[in-house]
């Protein structure tokens, strides 16, 4: 039975790695060289699914965790294997001593995370997404692996192409980085600290008390199928489960498991010297087993019920908060431009409804003009990405944030489709153009127009000044990114709060010449 217990945490740890090192090498990539393909493993993250609307994932995640359990926090979460990962390198040099405590049963804080839970759902469904931000495992993950992880590479390559350069070595070449933000950074450091913490003196509480996608699993895992459970038979209450158990979910003196709380990493069965747990098919339509009954708390049917009746009896005052929020957000001073978000988020509010801050996009986008936001925009806007095109524009045909959007906050475009998405409009601001100010020809908002929206047209004696066509722009913000105005652009692309569809540019007339003789 050991040998079985064994082989089944090395295969959920070949499991973990599998879809671990992948997803972090796509976050931190910089060279663009991974197989775009490998997004797909990001859309299987629950929080994703339930809002991108992918059904059939949310019911797949669903029926695993009915039948194997919590596999999912500890095979396909990222959050949930970087957490394994802390715990290991906490543990690196510490001397195991038999009755050393490194965990301990605690008893479940089922009142706390069903009403965390359920007040989470609530106001996503009426569009407050805040907590889902803060508390959605893989946006956390995907917050470190961006702003932390990716800079530290890119810092690392860059010292290593120095140092090659100095033998005339050009294998490695410096990368600047463009993409992070002192917000992004801030939240990567504050998922990490807390990560950091709370596995190194609780273990999986993140996981068990605050995580939404943990608290989801629960309702279903406590009727797995396959569960973990004591052999009385065999078992002498010797604690060494007790102990390696990182979601606190053993209580070895009653010889009973938790499994809301048990994220099936078979740390207990490895390491139980008599195999006196068990994995094993126990479905819950069997009579009741000791354990059960000694986890679970009298009060938890009660407990759940009360929580839904409070949260259901708050949603009418959490929908009219939310509806003054965004009157309050959408009629504000005109001077203070809303953010122009990514071709494809169709309009403002239905992104922030949707966006989880994961910054995916933010590192993959080729021209690196997707940046965090911090409170320039308002809280409600918070770690999302908005368009910045001070130092690039966007590709006319390029559609790689959409096709990385795990939770399809940003739909894929096809390329004719991008060509006419108009996510604002460019502003000419004529008192900033240095051909009003200085009395000199420019044009290179014109000259780096795709859509010929911005022409020139005369000016002042032999001078032109460029105009803008509102119906054939785009908002791609090749006239701001090249102007060369500063601080302040004279050419700025005001955002639309509902993406348009543009003209396509006029094409151009194909003059026919017939060629006499040789044409000379």
């Amino acid at each position: 039975m050991r040998k079985q217990t064994n082989y089944l945490k090395g295969l959920r740890v070949l499991f973990a790695i599998l879809f671990f090192i992948p997803i972090l090498l796509y976050f931190v990539d910089f060279t663009g060289k991974l197989p775009q393909g490998l997004h797909t493993l990001l859309h299987l993250q629950l929080v994703p699914a339930i809002l991108g609307g992918m059904i059939g994932i949310l019911i797949f995640q669903l029926l695993l965790a009915l039948v194997f359990g919590r596999i999912y926090c500890s095979v396909i979460c990222p959050a949930g294997v970087f957490q394994d990962i802390i715990n290991r390198l906490f543990c690196i040099g510490k001397k195991k001593r038999k009755g050393s405590m490194r965990f301990s049963y605690h008893k479940p804080l089922n009142l706390f995370r069903y009403i965390l839970l359920g007040i989470t759902v609530l106001l996503a469904l009426v569009g407050i997404t805040e907590l889902v931000v803060w508390l959605d495992p893989y946006s956390n993950f995907g917050r470190i692996a961006a702003n932390l992880f990716r800079p530290l590479v890119i810092w690392g390559n860059n010292i290593l192409a120095g140092w090659l350069m100095a033998f005339d070595n050009y294998t490695l070449y410096h990368v600047t980085i463009k993409s992070v933000m002192l917000s992004g950074v801030i939240a990567g450091l504050v998922a990490l600290l807390v990560f950091v913490l709370m596995v190194v003196f609780r273990g999986r509480f993140f996981c068990n008390t605050l995580c939404p996608v943990g608290g989801l699993l629960s309702l279903v895992s406590r009727y797995s199928f396959f569960r973990i459970s004591f052999d009385e038979s065999v078992c002498n209450t010797c604690g060494s489960c007790e102990r390696s158990c990182k979601a606190e979910a053993i209580d070895s003196k009653n010889m009973a498991v938790d499994t809301s709380r048990c994220v099936d990493c078979f740390n207990c069965t490895s390491t139980c010297p008599k195999g006196g747990l068990k994995y094993r098919f126990n479905p819950p339509f069997k009579k009741a087993k000791k354990e059960e009954e000694a986890v679970a708390d009298p009060q938890s049917r009660r407990t759940f019920l009360a929580t839904g009746m409070t949260v259901t009896a708050s949603l009418p005052i959490v929908a009219q908060a939310g509806r003054r929020m965004r009157h309050r957000n959408t009629n504000g001073d005109q001077e203070n431009w809303g953010p122009v978000t990514p071709p494809g988020s169709i309009d403002l509010e239905r992104f922030k409804d949707v966006c989880t801050g994961c910054h995916i996009c933010v590192v993959k986008c080729p021209t690196q003009i997707l940046k965090p936001a911090g409170l320039e925009y308002g809280f409600d806007y918070l770690l999302r990405p908005h368009v910045s095109y001070k130092t690039n524009y966007c590709n006319y045909e390029c559609t790689v944030c959409g096709d990385v959007c795990p939770v399809h906050a940003i739909k894929t475009l096809t390329p004719e489709e991008k060509k006419v998405t108009q996510v604002g409009i460019a502003t000419f601001i004529i008192d900033r153009c240095i051909v009003n100010t200085e009395g000199t020809d420019c044009g290179a908002c014109s000259e780096h127009c795709p859509t010929q929206a911005v022409h020139m047209i005369p000016f002042e004696g032999t001078l032109t000044i460029p105009k803008v066509e509102p119906e054939l722009c785009i908002g791609c913000g090749g006239c701001e990114s090249i102007c060369p105005v500063n601080p302040h652009r004279a050419i700025i692309v005001k955002a639309n709060n509902v993406h348009q569809v543009a003209q396509l540019p006029p094409e151009e007339e194909v003059k026919e010449f017939e060629i006499d003789d040789f044409g000379f």
